[in-house]
């Protein structure tokens, strides 16, 4: 072997192992670069709690699976998710995203508002989605968001009637309009639902100031479980965890006819209020979950954009007509069931109203 092509020979290899240094570091969770041009590959730019929340992110991915496995769609090259771990990664999320050659861009959340906008700015030619926001004035952003508010209602409804202290909990992430859709609805169903039944049921109300302190939302928990409150609905995302923990820590030092609850949000989780008693029977204690229709939402976009039909410049609103927002029956009783699905159908008939700000 000659000097001149040990030479070539070493340079290859320092090349390509710089090219995997690259890959390692760069925003994608995993797979390969979208297939070049293709008018159907889609991508998720997540927040900074990932597509494994258990919560929002992991609601928008589950609706990029659906589009995928219904137009025979491989993952990692015609749909992919770019995960970021701080707000840093959201503008070379976008950027790395559009360059793969993905047409259509979701992001996911409010805080990345100000990224879509310049990404979209930057590519006018390919398709953004901001969801939980809206964006005005741009041809090629599509703007969804859910009336949490109407399912948030349920889920008080759901706490007034399973309540046995007469104490429950809301605990928020951030503050934000966002998420004062799920504390509005929430108080205003528990409200509703304590008139209803002739009793008053307080709600004691705290935020975390983010979407990603587990600990500090299990401490805030610790302190309602503690003050009598036997229900925490909480709209937390990521941090929502540290809740479901405690509760789990909580009730198995008690048998399961004393527990607590927690309604799940975003998506059902069910799961994860999974436990043994201090008996050691097998329980549950996640009474509802209040499903925000990501799935349905970004299933819906992307599909428009596959029959070249994408709503740019349109603000969707996903309600709980046709479940764009909706609870699940979990383990509500047949009585409280039956009172929401007949709150349901009066919210869908505009019988009943539900605030869109807290009440004080």
């Amino acid at each position: 072997m000659n000097k001149k092509f040990k030479k070539l020979l070493s340079l290859g290899i320092v090349l390509a192992s710089l090219g995997l240094i690259l890959t390692a570091c760069s925003g994608k969770k995993e797979g390969n670069a979208g297939s070049k041009n293709s008018k159907h590959d889609i991508a998720l730019i997540t927040d900074s709690n990932g597509v494994d929340d258990h919560s929002f992110n992991q609601a928008a991915w589950e609706g990029f699976k659906s589009y995928g496995q219904e137009h025979d769609l491989k993952k990692g090259k015609d749909y992919q998710y770019f995960q970021s771990s701080s707000a840093a990664d959201y503008t070379p999320n976008f950027d790395q995203a559009a360059k793969a050659g993905y047409q259509t861009i979701f992001g996911v959340g409010y805080m990345l508002t100000d990224s879509v906008k310049a990404a979209a700015k930057k590519n006018p030619k390919k398709n953004f989605v901001i969801v939980d926001d809206v964006i005005k004035g741009q041809k090629n952003v599509a703007s969804a968001t859910f009336m949490s508010n109407q399912a948030s209602y349920l889920a008080g409804l759901a706490a007034a009637y399973t309540t046995k202290t007469n104490k429950v909990g809301f605990v928020g992430g951030a503050k934000s309009s966002i998420i004062n859709l799920f504390e509005a609805g929430f108080k205003q169903g528990v409200r509703d639902g304590a008139k209803a039944l002739h009793k008053k049921v307080s709600v004691s109300t705290q935020y975390i100031g983010n979407f990603t302190s587990t600990d500090k939302a299990k401490s805030i928990a610790q302190s309602m479980y503690a003050d009598k409150a036997d229900i925490i609905y909480q709209a937390a995302g990521n941090a929502g965890n540290g809740i479901f923990q405690e509760a789990k820590d909580y009730n198995q030092t008690r048998l399961a006819n004393k527990k607590v609850w927690v309604i799940g949000v975003d998506v059902d989780q069910q799961n994860l209020g999974n436990y043994k008693a201090k008996n050691g029977k097998k329980s549950n204690f996640t009474l509802t979950s209040v499903l925000k229709g990501l799935n349905v939402a970004t299933k819906s976009i992307s599909d428009k954009a596959y029959d070249n039909k994408f709503p740019g410049g349109k603000h969707i609103v996903y309600t709980l007509k046709g479940n764009g927002v909706s609870v699940t029956k979990g383990n509500l009783d047949s009585k409280t069931w039956s009172a929401i699905q007949k709150a349901r159908k009066q919210i869908i008939a505009g019988k009943i109203k539900v605030a869109t700000t807290p009440s004080k």
